[in-house]
């Protein structure tokens, strides 16, 4: 909800700016004549209602840009998703990325397999990794993906000791044979 207020603000100030630079431009090219431009700073002055206007509207931006200046400043929690895990020694905090590199890792250790893309989800049974890859076509794909779902989630439990619920493969390909040239010597 925070994200969605702060896009409607930071639309809504690059807004006030935009219009602000506008007025500047027109004026600095002097398609508003000094008369009406001193006319208008006057009734800014002296008249009450234009004030208040231009009150609130320096009050609205200057709040926006205190808001947007906290939250550019401010120390929050690391934006990198993670798997959280407590211990009687502290807490544990293990980065997504980690566990798709074990994932990958894990299988590329089967044979036949090529190009290697890997998603982990987190859910209440545990983790559920997705792997995304292209095979070379000799080897059986029913036993391969069953010894790479079978590497992957025995070597994500041992390694992290977060329980894997569900390991999914998806052949996407098979590795196309690149044609080989022979040289010729002459």
């Amino acid at each position: 909800m925070i994200k969605v207020i702060d896009r409607l603000l930071l639309f809504l100030f690059s807004l006030a700016i935009l219009i602000g630079c506008g007025f500047l431009l027109v004026g600095a090219f002097g398609w508003i004549s000094y008369e009406t431009a001193i006319s208008f700073i006057h009734s800014v002055y002296y008249d009450m209602d234009t004030a208040l206007i231009f009150i609130a509207l320096a009050v609205i931006v200057a709040l926006i840009s205190i808001r947007f200046l906290f939250v550019s400043v401010r120390r929050g929690k690391a934006d990198v998703p993670s798997i959280d895990q407590r211990t009687d020694f502290g807490d544990i905090r293990i980065s997504i990325e980690t566990v798709e590199n074990l994932a990958l890792k894990a299988a590329r250790r089967s044979r036949g397999v090529k190009d290697l893309k890997a998603r982990i989800r987190v859910s209440q049974a545990g983790l559920e990794i997705i792997i995304r890859a292209i095979v070379d076509g000799e080897s059986s794909i029913p036993q391969l993906t069953e010894e790479m779902q079978a590497g992957i989630k025995t070597h994500i439990e041992e390694i992290t000791g977060i329980p894997v619920a569900l390991v999914s493969v998806f052949i996407a390909n098979i590795q196309q044979a690149s044609p080989t040239f022979k040289s010729r010597v002459e």
